[in-house]
């Protein structure tokens, strides 16, 4: 039943958030007690019309203690006896004894709730700071094979502890990813010649077609696959976490549309819409008023019900866009004549878009210049 105090996990990241979660376990387990004495109090006073008076503290201390240590897990028990007001929680649990409970049935089940909201806290706060790090891989690197590899690797998340590692002691670990991006880019050139394929990817027929307003400024990968949506995710750079946020406030932002709030999230090309919506975040732009227009402008609802989910993705992409304070009006989606060139089937497509601006390896070729790499901490 024991497990190993924060200090004894190998490779522990987090110790702080190690050390809260074990403190949230102790409550839990705290608030579980309190309920167990508090049914005791009420039995004793219904059958005999008062409670019993409570062990000494010194004689709980002593009977109880050996039980907590050998019954719960030892970062709970450790914790929980070292809260100033262990005799008085020392003294209802040997009270409950006394009652008739069995403490070596009550307290193992104690500890697995108390572990499981250790174990709870620990996942999140763990996520959180490994959401950080996809957000700062985002911003710092292209699209493409690098970027890719880092995000869809096993050995990610100890990746992004050694980042919190190296952040805590100092270092610029944007600016490392800077750095390493074309020496990492020339070793997976490098692998993918001596595998006999293609160093670069040929422009994909899902990147062809995306070129337009919904990609504008983003980060395109050129063998972009729509079809699998968690890889595209991934290739966009959204985690898991942002991906479930950018779908709640989709929904939050259409109530009494939840159907067409569904349909939005379930079109193939929401990965570049959350892309843009990440985007924006990175920008510190308010996303969410911005997708509050979808339920005061809509034309999305005119039109045949067939392309209802393409008209909301336009919708959308248009609200996205749309400057802070605009009012709602006819689509100020512009047309992207570069992309254009690049889906007419009159124009090879990959030399249209590689004509339309330059490139670095593996990034699409439409994606916009923006500001250098932000330098310092990223917290």
């Amino acid at each position: 039943m024991t497990t190993p105090t924060p200090e004894e996990r190998p490779g522990e990241a987090f110790p702080e958030s190690a050390a809260e979660a074990v403190q949230t376990a102790v409550m839990a387990a705290r608030l579980v007690m309190a309920i167990a004495d508090a049914a005791r109090r009420h039995q004793q006073r219904k059958q005999k019309g008062k409670e019993d008076d409570l062990p000494t503290a010194e004689e709980a201390v002593t009977d109880v203690g050996r039980d907590v240590q050998r019954l719960l897990p030892s970062d709970v028990s450790t914790a929980l006896m070292g809260e100033a007001d262990w005799p008085q929680l020392a003294q209802q649990l040997l009270a409950l004894r006394k009652a008739g409970v069995d403490l070596d049935q009550v307290l193992p089940r104690v500890g697995e709730i108390a572990v499981n909201v250790r174990d709870q806290v620990a996942a999140k706060a763990e996520r959180a700071a490994t959401d950080q790090w996809v957000r700062a891989v985002r911003e710092t690197l292209p699209a493409g094979p690098v970027r890719e590899a880092i995000l869809t690797s096993p050995a990610w998340p100890e990746m992004a502890a050694t980042m919190t590692r190296l952040e805590e002691r100092g270092v610029n670990v944007r600016e490392v990813f800077a750095a390493a991006h074309n020496e990492v880019l020339a070793v997976d050139q490098a692998v993918a010649k001596g595998l006999g394929a293609a160093a670069e990817p040929a422009m994909s027929r899902d990147a062809q077609l995306s070129y337009g307003p919904l990609t504008t400024g983003l980060d395109l990968p050129r063998d972009l696959d729509l079809s699998d949506r968690e890889r595209a995710l991934t290739q966009m750079a959204i985690s898991p976490q942002d991906n479930q946020r950018y779908t709640r406030w989709v929904r939050e932002a259409m109530p009494g549309s939840e159907r067409e709030a569904d349909l939005l999230v379930a079109a193939r090309k929401w990965p570049l819409l959350a892309a843009q919506m990440a985007h924006m975040e990175s920008e510190g732009k308010p996303v969410r008023e911005h997708l509050a227009r979808l339920v005061k402008d809509t034309s999305w609802q005119e039109g045949p019900g067939a392309q209802l989910g393409t008209r909301l993705l336009q919708a959308a992409s248009d609200v996205l866009h749309r400057p802070a304070g605009d009012v709602p009006g006819e689509s100020r989606v512009k047309v992207n004549t570069a992309a254009a060139r690049a889906t007419s089937p009159s124009v090879d497509p990959t030399r249209a878009a590689k004509a339309a601006a330059p490139a670095g390896a593996g990034t699409a070729s439409h994606r916009q210049a923006g500001p250098a790499a932000r330098s310092g901490r990223t917290r």
